[in-house]
């Protein structure tokens, strides 16, 4: 993935201003949605044809995307029900995606303008409950202007709009969209949402493997395919946002660290050589391992995600991916005894605090 991919907090924070994981369905774009996977129909009825036949890099980028869609939609209930938990990483965002062929790397660009992107950035992706979602912003839209300003086209598209958005996103007034829909422009008035302000990355890598650097959440592309359920998915990022809300990086003096490998891992073609054994990282101790998993469990049950199957998920990876696989999780977090303990307890104590109506924080 390259660094400038337009992620829901990426550089434009377009996100919720983006999250996404863009949060529908897992299409490239609204166009993806309508052509390349309808079939043709005549007068008689349906018609039998073939599916358009994909380039490599095609194919490549809607696997990237579909990767993408999925992250940032099990990450949207998260990231919008727990800014009460962030810790002074809440933010006020707009609630939607947006890409333009440029957003993607730079071998992707012909393929993404074949599949419906142009110099213009549109909409990918609607958080549902959001501002941008209550104002009618749909997938595909094509933004034009911002309170009435005009957005640039183009390479610097992204920068631009952040820029733009930046000062409109800090204060308490509604946004004014000017969109572009079915050649025909439309107005959305987009009321502000708070939410974490963490961006979720996807990590092109095939270790199972997550990393937090106090502001990013990356989930390699190994761990998803680990991850059997979307709630499964819900627990790695939770436990990745906990470990950023309570300032762990910090802590472990790995900020710089963890970014670095976070960096790498986002880029269409990563060194190796930068990512293998643990990328220098420090393992977790199992106190911070524990408290991170505590939190997590508030967020998780805070967004609607079940925690029944919370523990036998981390064992599972513990045993599979255990501490002797040095690009693996458990090499990170090896105290997996102490965490089942601590996570039940954690249980208890957040089942006994649903019973009796208490406020579900830590």
């Amino acid at each position: 993935m390259h660094a400038r991919h337009l992620a829901y907090w990426g550089k434009i924070k377009i996100a919720l201003a983006i999250m996404p994981a863009a949060l529908l369905a897992a299409c490239v774009t609204p166009q993806d949605n309508n052509t390349l996977n309808k079939p043709a129909q005549s007068a008689a009825g349906p018609a039998t044809v073939k599916a358009p036949v994909l380039t490599p890099d095609q194919a490549a980028l809607r696997t990237l995307t579909a990767q993408q869609d999925r992250l940032y939609n099990v990450a949207a209930p998260l990231l919008t029900t727990n800014a009460q938990l962030c810790r002074g990483n809440a933010r006020n965002l707009l609630g939607f995606t947006a890409k333009n062929k440029y957003s993607y790397p730079s071998e992707f660009t012909d393929a993404a303008q074949s599949l419906g992107f142009d110099d213009r950035l549109q909409v990918t992706g609607v958080l549902p409950g959001s501002g941008a979602a209550k104002s009618g912003v749909q997938r595909g839209d094509v933004l034009v202007a911002v309170a009435d300003k005009p957005l640039q086209q183009g390479p610097d598209a992204e920068r631009q709009a952040a820029n733009l958005l930046g000062p409109l996103v800090s204060g308490r007034t509604p946004v004014k969209l000017t969109l572009l829909r079915n050649k025909a422009q439309q107005t959305a008035i987009v009321p502000l949402t708070l939410a974490c302000a963490f961006s979720i990355e996807l990590g092109n890598a095939d270790n199972v493997n997550t990393y937090a650097d106090g502001r990013r959440v990356l989930i390699t592309r190994g761990m998803m395919n680990f991850a059997k359920t979307d709630e499964e998915l819900a627990y790695l990022i939770a436990k990745d946002m906990a470990h950023n809300s309570l300032g762990h990086a910090i802590r472990q003096r790995m900020v710089a660290t963890t970014g670095s490998v976070i960096d790498n891992l986002m880029r269409a073609r990563p060194d190796p050589t930068a990512a293998a054994g643990t990328g220098g990282i420090r393992p977790y101790p199992q106190d911070l391992d524990a408290a991170a998993d505590n939190l997590a469990l508030y967020m998780l049950v805070r967004a609607g995600y079940g925690i029944d199957g919370y523990a036998a998920f981390w064992q599972r990876l513990a045993t599979q991916y255990p501490a002797s696989v040095p690009s693996g999780y458990t090499a990170l977090h090896p105290g997996t005894a102490y965490r089942m303990t601590a996570i039940d307890k954690s249980v208890q104590a957040l089942r006994a605090k649903q019973a009796a109506g208490k406020p579900l924080t830590p």
